[in-house]
């Protein structure tokens, strides 16, 4: 694997690591499972896409075809974690509501009734948009952190700028 891609599996990693000490914070309650879970701060899908596109775009340079690639593909799956999955999350809520109120109208029956109880659907699929852009920013730091580790003494001829050992 290229190091554009070490550096997206870190990035997904450093975000979902990093929504138990935000939820900690937030809530008073540790979950180290919410590492394993999708949405939350930061969004790790758009860290990871975040990161590649960005390390694509200082390593290779913004008018070439790897970057254009990485730029539509993270821009679909990030509006796809804040529209789509978001929106199916929030159904899902409503879902698990229903089954709720259910339970309450059938224990309040004479008859009596058996049923299994269905599993509970997982209600944070999406992300909220400043979950969003949360993971780009955590992704775009990363991937420009990961540039000027990988390459010393590069000259950026985009941006114009020379980065040294010194600056480290």
């Amino acid at each position: 694997m290229n190091k554009g891609v070490y550096l997206a599996l870190f990035s997904i990693g450093l975000a979902q690591g990093m929504k138990i000490p935000i939820h900690y914070f937030k809530n008073q309650e540790w979950r180290p499972e919410l590492f394993f879970q999708t949405g939350g701060m930061p969004s790790s899908h758009s860290a990871g896409v975040s990161t590649l596109t960005t390390y694509i775009a200082l390593q290779r340079g913004l008018p070439t075809f790897d970057f254009a690639l990485s730029l539509v593909y993270g821009l679909i799956v990030m509006y796809d974690a804040q529209g789509i999955r978001r929106q199916a999350g929030e159904l899902t809520l409503k879902v698990n509501s229903m089954n709720e109120l259910i339970e309450k109208i059938h224990k309040d029956e004479s008859v009596e009734f058996e049923q299994e109880a269905p599993k509970k659907l997982k209600e944070m699929l999406g992300h909220q948009p400043q979950e969003v852009i949360g993971g780009a920013l955590l992704g775009t730091a990363v991937g420009l952190i990961g540039h000027l580790c990988t390459k010393k003494n590069r000259k950026l001829s985009n941006f114009g700028v020379k980065f040294d050992k010194s600056w480290f």
